[in-house]
């Protein structure tokens, strides 16, 4: 039972946490109740809008471990992002980590139907914190000249090399 009111509480903060640096972005924010509080249906954690673009958003942290989300929290995501008229985004932070945003259709799915982000996947292919909120625009490995296939040729080589597990590259590639 601690461990629960610790996570949770450990929650609510980085909600916090993501709330005030989107504020602090120029975004109007807020956090949506607790769940269940005001609905039967699940609400996402926090809802921000520049003015011409609203996100419908699930936050997730975690310590270092891979992130899982349930296919109900994502489709309930994807149900009122959709009726309410905003993007849909799952925000997740590693400790010592900023924010990283995905799309749910962007995540690996499970066999049993869950969602996962791990953290090496959100530093290589999330959407940052300063991308999202309109400060920077990622840049990819052909405008800085390194060849993806070299890159491929390496990933495959780690694999064969013993260096990185097959589910690692096949994230990566």
């Amino acid at each position: 039972m601690t461990t629960t009111v610790s996570a949770n509480r450990k929650g609510d903060r980085r909600e916090r946490e993501l709330v005030n640096a989107l504020d602090e972005a120029g975004f109007a924010v807020m956090r949506a109740p607790a769940s269940g509080a005001a609905t039967e249906r699940e609400l996402p954690d926090v809802l921000a809008g520049d003015g011409e673009t609203f996100y419908a958003i699930e936050a997730k942290s975690s310590a270092g471990n891979p992130i899982y989300l349930t296919g109900e929290e994502v489709e309930a995501l994807l149900f009122f992002a959709r009726n309410f008229g905003a993007k849909a985004r799952i925000a997740v932070r590693f400790d010592r980590e900023d924010w990283y945003f995905f799309h749910p259709g962007e995540l690996y799915t499970t066999d049993a139907g869950s969602y996962r982000v791990k953290k090496e996947t959100a530093l290589a292919d999330g959407t940052d914190f300063t991308e999202f909120v309109g400060r920077t625009e990622k840049v990819t490995l052909d405008e800085v000249g390194v060849d993806p296939d070299e890159e491929r040729r390496e990933i495959l080589e780690a694999v064969r090399d013993g260096h990185m597990p097959v589910e690692d590259a096949l994230d990566v590639l």
